[in-house]
């Protein structure tokens, strides 16, 4: 029988995972961490809801449970990036981030002077031990798999973690907590910002990072609207851009962001050939195994989340890697993780930072 510390969020999945753990037999602590202090727009502290989820899941599971404050570390070690990220024209991902400096750095610290042997979370996830190194696998249900969050994780932390729950699909978590009598086996599932929750994007933002409205122009220099600060858009993005009619008809995408000017590059055509592109520099590459497989090899990377695996080559070049894909790629986005993984195996990952040939020929929509 083993101490585990269980990270417990308030929804389903965590919950399920410290029941599993507690009828496997061992000794499990629950613990809540509250990260963001503020509330939201509408006056509501939703961190409170959840630690009050967190206390009736443990008291129906039989387990102690404890909450810990980490919001200094959160604000230090991933909003501040979050931040910088964005007010350098950037479109960050701070899970990934929030995960290795949180979930698996300050939380895994307090479980080990709790006395824990391993923590766990409620990640889809999987993980196996070979040839003396821990791998990280996708999650059973592909559709809920978290192992493109979980990339930045390195040997240590991997070794003190369990996945519970990446075994099993989320249909079959929620019918387990609905079986035990778990209060939150029908909560929606969180979405929004790590620890921050579902936000209206722009008045959250503008309370750390001042607006700076500008032009949207079209790649020949014709100003076609007004953007409310580069910060709010992405690249690929159609919703938002308030551009009326004109041209011929179609729908407009933002396709880059001049910085040096604050212009926000905008074009008429979901298949326009500049928001594509093959090739993409990438720095903070972090290896599972804490080496890459070779200096230049053949994977499949997602560039977002719920993106498909596509065929890539991967160069290692000193303090960055080039990554080149086999078919266009639409709209890659600086700030956003490449994650490489062969067949359920995560590699690793890296952050984008360069498109390296917008416009590549041969686009095929699909």
């Amino acid at each position: 029988m083993a101490r585990i510390v269980v990270g417990m969020s308030g929804g389903v999945d965590s919950s399920v995972a410290a029941l599993l753990l507690k009828r496997a037999g061992h000794e499990v602590i629950g613990v809540f961490m509250k990260n963001w202090e503020e509330q939201d727009e509408n006056g509501v502290c939703t961190a409170e809801q959840d630690w009050s989820d967190v206390r009736d899941v443990c008291d129906v599971i039989g387990i102690p449970y404890y909450a810990v404050n980490f919001a200094q570390e959160y604000r230090d070690r991933v909003f501040s990036y979050f931040l910088s990220e964005y007010a350098a024209g950037r479109t960050p991902n701070p899970d990934v981030l929030c995960n290795r400096e949180i979930k698996f750095k300050a939380f895994l610290d307090f479980a080990l002077k709790l006395g824990a042997d391993r923590i766990a979370t409620g990640h889809f996830a999987n993980l196996r031990e070979r040839d003396g190194r821990m791998e990280l696998l996708r999650g059973v249900d592909s559709n809920k798999d978290q192992s493109y969050f979980l990339y930045m994780l390195t040997q240590e932390p991997l070794r003190r973690a369990i996945f519970p729950v990446g075994g099993m699909t989320k249909a079959q978590v929620r019918e387990m907590a609905r079986e035990a009598g778990l209060p939150t086996c029908d909560k929606k599932d969180s979405t929004g910002v790590c620890f921050i929750g579902e936000r209206h994007f722009k008045p959250f933002l503008q309370q750390f990072l001042p607006a700076r409205p500008g032009e949207m122009r079209t790649l020949d220099g014709r100003v076609v609207g007004c953007h409310d600060g580069l910060m709010y858009y992405t690249l690929g993005q159609r919703r938002g851009l308030g551009i009326g009619g004109g041209g011929d008809g179609r729908r407009w995408f933002v396709l880059d962001k001049d910085m040096a000017h604050n212009v926000l590059i905008v074009e008429q055509g979901e298949d326009h050939p500049m928001l594509y592109a093959r090739t993409a520099r990438a720095e903070q590459a972090t290896w599972i195994a804490g080496m890459p497989p070779a200096r230049r090899f053949d994977c499949t990377a997602k560039f977002r989340y719920r993106q498909s695996d596509q065929k890539v080559n991967v160069e290692v070049v000193d303090d960055h890697v080039i990554v080149r894909a086999e078919e266009p790629q639409r709209a890659i986005t600086p700030g956003q993780s490449v994650v490489f993984y062969a067949d359920a195996v995560c590699l690793g990952g890296a952050i984008v930072t360069n498109v390296l040939d917008r416009g590549c020929a041969n686009v095929r929509i699909r």
